[in-house]
């Protein structure tokens, strides 16, 4: 076997593949594009689904790629065993139709046993099948397997529900005994048990049949190839490591955390390993998901980052770093990884950034879990109950980063236990939503056998022509051919030989229109229009007369329609430069929306635009409307476009070897298949009417132009001439100094009433601390007073700190359904033993809330203000005792 490094066994992969004439597809983005059934993309597959649900056709039917993937689904895990990874790499081989069994069986064993490929042992390999497919068996035994090495196992069979499905052959190497964490003769010491000797390496799915809603299996009508090599654990065997930590991959990310920590060496023999190990993960997976557009926040994709941000800085306390330290591993992650995935080191500095942010506001949130975990200890203290219950300890793990060894060091500082059981329960709970969600969302469309079958040739002429006679060519009517359509039949897909009706690309809407006979009588309205498997432009029409096959007809689209649209287009071109000019170059694209009424434009920021920029972006846009420049289109050899054009490529489009640029004048260069306007001229005006977050780290424009973009600022106006009449002023120029004014006026309205209630609580505290008690030997002064928030409270004991009035202070007060305390301790009393915070947590739970402090001053708030008396003869009841 070969010594090769991680990116050389990548490499020869690909290679490998690539000549038995497949096309490398490059490792896509790990955020889903036109997939809402999928968080992240989470294999090989997953952005091949197109191609294997029939709804687009490859124009090669074998792909080979290495795709960048992540799952979640097991994060505890990782760290505790040798191969879960929330950030790995899939190697997989597909073909779409095209060969089968006979040919990826030989295939597989090639790349891996040939001299010029892995040359590995073949004695060593170990074969796994489902027991029905006795023709795969037969296949590995021709290719050379020994059939003592063929392996009947039940599991062997794809499925996660309704669409494509079949039987899998799973490939594994034989590490020797040495490496077995079982004894040779256990149960699962076997290829396929759960042992560490034998380590599966690859899967190959004879993706066959078709699993039907009513829960039959069908043959599919093209019979597809799906294969999936986790990189990781190849390397892991090449390097001959115990783990896949030990590998090129992961050992760099881990000598480095050595040298930040506090002295603590990697040792899979030593629990702090498992530290290593979370760490190494979890900044892989944060460096590539936030170089892909994914900032940490509270839902979906964001929630997944802040997660494993604050699991990885958790777990470096634990190794005795203090302080941000995850950033400063982005260099390490992005040489590693350099060869074949150059961007994380092309954003390190963006990357980093975002990360050490984060890193940051982790220690605000472990404040908030405190919160959270005070609240619950006051409640079994009144209740008199002495166990947290899993759920709330789950909620601490999981919404506030809390691991359980820390609720229980809490809870039995308070001499309470904690759930353990009902912890784990809940995160089975969650596993098995997980588990659930996965089945649903993975699972593939199923092939649509009728449009597949379609190959008629059609051309698209709409970017010269508005209104065309066309030849219908196929007439689809509930998933059937037919020869003619009428209005009885209602819905119908139509396709012509050449259209001038837009389908649906890019962002950019599809056109509406009407279809005509030879007499000019409407025979359908064109409701949408979509790209059918093999490219043809597919007309959704609601049929108004009869339709038939090899007959003429006018196509004519709604011009109206698609003027508006190619302005808004070609709007979104000039506004993609203009962020990159005023934003930074890093901002791209992540989705647009081209309607005729408006545009929208996502791109990726973790921070709003300001006020200023805004106005920059309209200025530069309208700039360029204003200079009349023509818009040109030119079709040319995608390299040629590239290096010559310097053209952009769009958000989420794939190319083939010739593409359409947009230029306008040196400004915008993209590759484009849309409608644009023929000189920027004809957008008129440009108007941003609203900017703000859709998701973790993507910001969203909204935007008009021309009639649209008149109409927005003539209704501004109005409201601002209807301002100008409520103020009072004669002028529009002189609302902005008159608002200036009246936000004045209420800042001193403010003012005066904070300083009336200054003198009234200079008032109240004559009497309040007139009316000391002596209780065990300390002045006490305890009282309900009549105030609306906490403010008054603290001026008060601020007050009384100044005065020294009494050794403690117990004051509450409440209002509209609230009540607020504020305790204040004397050093003299906090010799013996009596500190603020614990005071305010004891007696919180009388007005049903919580709250904390320092051992001089803490302050609670809560729900009930008729438990304040309570709440004060509590205190005094506490340092009697005391």
């Amino acid at each position: 076997m070969k010594n090769l490094s991680s990116a050389e066994i990548r490499q020869m992969f690909l290679d490998f593949f690539q000549s038995k004439g497949h096309t490398i597809e490059p490792s896509a983005s790990l955020i889903p594009v036109n997939d809402p059934t999928l968080l992240w993309v989470n294999s090989g597959v997953a952005t091949l689904k197109k191609y294997f649900d029939g709804s687009v056709i490859p124009k090669n039917p074998r792909i080979t790629n290495a795709q960048k993937c992540i799952r979640t689904n097991d994060i505890e895990n990782v760290g505790r065993t040798a191969r879960h990874q929330t950030f790995f790499e899939m190697l997989g081989n597909f073909s779409v139709g095209d060969y089968f069994k006979k040919e990826v069986i030989p295939w597989a064993l090639e790349f891996l046993t040939g001299e010029e490929w892995l040359d590995m042992d073949i004695d060593k390999l170990y074969i796994t099948t489902y027991p029905k497919d006795t023709e795969t068996q037969k296949l590995w035994q021709e290719a050379g397997v020994d059939p003592s090495h063929i392996y009947k196992v039940e599991d062997n069979f794809w499925d996660i529900g309704e669409g494509p499905c079949g039987p899998d052959s799973e490939i594994f190497f034989d590490r020797g005994q040495s490496f077995n964490n079982l004894s040779e003769d256990d149960p699962e010491s076997y290829p396929g048990g759960e042992n560490e000797r034998y380590l599966e390496v690859w899967n190959i799915v004879f993706s066959e049949l078709n699993h039907l809603p009513s829960g039959k299996y069908v043959e599919q009508p093209h019979k597809n190839i799906d294969t999936g090599m986790g990189l990781e654990r190849l390397v892991s065997v090449i390097q001959g490591t115990k783990t896949n930590f030990e590998t090129d991959l992961f050992k760099p990310i881990i000598d480095q955390v050595e040298k930040l920590s506090d002295g603590r060496k990697y040792d899979t023999s030593d629990a702090d390993d498992i530290s290593f190990k979370i760490i190494a993960d979890h900044v892989r997976t944060v460096s590539f998901a936030v170089g892909d557009g994914a900032l940490p926040s509270n839902e979906g994709r964001g929630y997944v980052i802040r997660r494993l941000i604050r699991r990885a800085v958790l777990n470096g306390k634990k190794l005795g770093i203090d302080g941000p330290f995850l950033y400063k591993l982005v260099p390490i992650v992005g040489s590693i990884m350099e060869s074949y995935y150059p961007e994380v080191s092309q954003q390190q500095e963006f990357i980093a950034k975002s990360i050490q942010q984060e890193e940051k506001r982790f220690s605000d949130t472990l404040n908030d879990g405190l919160e959270l975990l005070n609240g619950v200890i006051a409640d079994l203290h009144k209740k008199n109950e002495k166990v947290i219950d899993g759920e709330s300890a789950f909620k601490l793990y999981d919404t506030y980063g809390f691991p359980l060894e820390l609720t229980v060091e809490y809870a039995h500082d308070e001499n309470l236990n904690v759930d353990e059981d009902g912890f784990k329960e809940n995160m089975e709970l969650q596993r098995e939503r997980a588990r659930k969600a996965r089945g649903d969302l993975q699972s593939m469309g199923m092939q649509d056998e009728t449009l597949m079958e379609i190959k008629t040739d059609s051309e698209f002429v709409g970017y010269d022509q508005d209104e065309v006679t066309a030849t219908l060519k196929d007439i689809i009517v509930n998933d059937e051919i037919v020869d003619t359509a009428t209005s009885v039949t209602g819905k119908a897909q139509l396709i012509f030989d050449k259209t001038p009706f837009y389908a649906e690309m890019g962002g950019q809407v599809a056109d509406i229109g009407n279809i005509y006979d030879q007499n000019n009588n409407q025979v359908a309205e064109v409701l949408d229009v979509q790209h059918a498997p093999n490219g043809q432009n597919i007309h959704l029409v609601n049929v108004v007369s009869e339709l038939d096959v090899n007959q003429k007809y006018v196509l004519k689209i709604d011009t109206d329609f698609r003027e508006k649209v190619r302005h808004n287009h070609t709007a979104t071109h000039l506004l993609d430069q203009a962020l990159r000019d005023v934003v930074g170059p890093r901002t791209h694209q992540a989705g647009s929306l081209v309607e005729p009424g408006y545009l929208r434009f996502d791109f990726n920021s973790n921070e709003g635009l300001t006020d200023g920029q805004i106005s920059q972006l309209e200025k530069i846009v309208n700039e360029k409307i204003w200079a009349s420049i023509p818009v040109v289109t030119e079709v040319l050899p995608i390299e040629e476009a590239k290096k010559k054009k310097g053209a952009i490529a769009m958000f989420s489009e794939k190319y083939g070897d010739v593409v359409r640029v947009v230029e306008v004048d040196d400004y915008s260069t993209e590759f484009c298949g849309g409608t644009h306007a023929r000189n920027t001229s004809e957008l008129g005006l440009f108007k941003i009417t609203s900017e703000s977050a859709v998701g973790s780290g993507i910001r969203r424009i909204d935007a008009v132009t021309g009639e649209e973009a008149f109409e927005y600022l003539n209704d501004n106006l109005k409201l601002l001439e209807s301002s100008a009449t409520n103020m009072k002023v004669n002028q529009l120029k002189e609302v902005p100094n008159r608002a200036a004014q009246l936000v004045e006026e209420i800042k001193q309205l403010k003012r005066d009433n904070q300083n009336l209630k200054v003198q009234l609580t200079a008032q109240k505290s004559n009497e309040v601390f007139d009316n000391v008690e002596d209780i065990n030997g300390l002045k006490v002064i305890a009282t309900v007073i009549a105030a609306d928030d906490m403010s008054t409270l603290r001026q008060l004991a601020d007050k009384w700190k100044s005065e020294n009035s009494s050794d403690i202070l117990v004051l509450g007060a409440g209002s509209d359904g609230k009540a607020n305390l504020v305790v204040a301790v004397g050093k003299d009393a906090q010799a013996k033993g009596l500190k603020a915070g614990d005071l305010i947590k004891q007696i919180s739970s009388e007005i049903k809330g919580g709250g904390g402090g320092r051992p001089d001053m803490a302050q609670a708030g809560g729900k009930d203000p008729a438990g304040l008396t309570k709440a004060l003869q509590k205190a005094k009841d506490i340092i009697k005792n005391s």
